[in-house]
């Protein structure tokens, strides 16, 4: 059954501009990045002259948890408003269908795309190294894929939150807004306590460990969907 609602959830999207927006989000931090590299490149060059990779994956670094935090609340939206516009949800609940595999193939879906663009982040993080004449034998490949990828996997409760609100709510208004919010939150991760989800994706903790913020992520995610799964199976949806 749930094979069958992917292709379904992956059906609906055809037509949307969610593939659009998974290459735009890595796209524009890239671009972003080149910029602030091709403009002041004799001055960045000569700060990170000891690790000159480093000091790109630095740079990106910053921008990433924001612009992933403002990508999961759109497409989670756009998964979801598939089914409000239609008015199709009525129709879905109907069927023999669970609701726990219903909601979790909206989150498979959305936690694919999610990594789709973490992956472009990760290439085109390397791309720019070397346009920037960085060196092709030093690339830290490990560590800009973990850089991408951790704070993909810290920011899954975000996801599984914004996935809860846009499928309770018609009104995508309310899951944007709080997308918006998280997103400008993210910006002053560093003055945040360890225990607030949206400090995750940025990667810093007590510890000085980006792995953990992770694994509080993955862990979390679970409570929050399970949370979201509970609450969905014992209300009706808002057409």
């Amino acid at each position: 059954m749930l094979q069958h609602l992917l292709a379904s959830e992956f059906l609906k999207l055809k037509r949307k501009w969610a593939w659009f927006l998974i290459f735009l989000g890595p796209f524009g931090v890239v671009a972003l990045q080149a910029l602030n590299f091709g403009v002041r490149y004799e001055y960045l060059t000569k700060q990170y002259k000891d690790d000159l990779w480093g000091g790109l994956l630095g740079n990106v670094q910053s921008l990433v948890p924001a612009v992933l935090i403002m990508g999961m609340a759109i497409i989670t939206s756009i998964v979801a408003h598939v089914d409000h516009e239609n008015r199709s949800w009525k129709h879905l609940l109907s069927l023999p269908i669970n609701k726990h595999s219903l909601l979790l193939a909206k989150f498979i879906v959305s936690s694919v795309l999610l990594g789709v663009a973490s992956l472009l982040l990760v290439v085109g993080t390397v791309i720019l190294g070397v346009s920037l004449r960085f060196g092709l034998d030093s690339i830290p490949l490990m560590e800009i894929t973990k850089m991408a990828f951790f704070s993909y996997l810290a920011a899954l409760p975000i996801l599984a939150l914004q996935l809860w609100i846009a499928v309770v709510y018609s009104h995508q208004g309310a899951a944007i807004t709080i997308g918006i919010l998280g997103a400008l939150f993210s910006t002053y991760s560093f003055k945040m306590p360890d225990w607030v989800i949206w400090k995750w994706p940025s990667l810093l903790n007590n510890w000085d460990v980006p792995a953990y913020s992770a694994y509080l992520g993955m862990g979390t995610a679970l409570v929050i969907f399970l949370m979201a799964t509970i609450h969905f199976t014992k209300r009706d949806v808002e057409e």
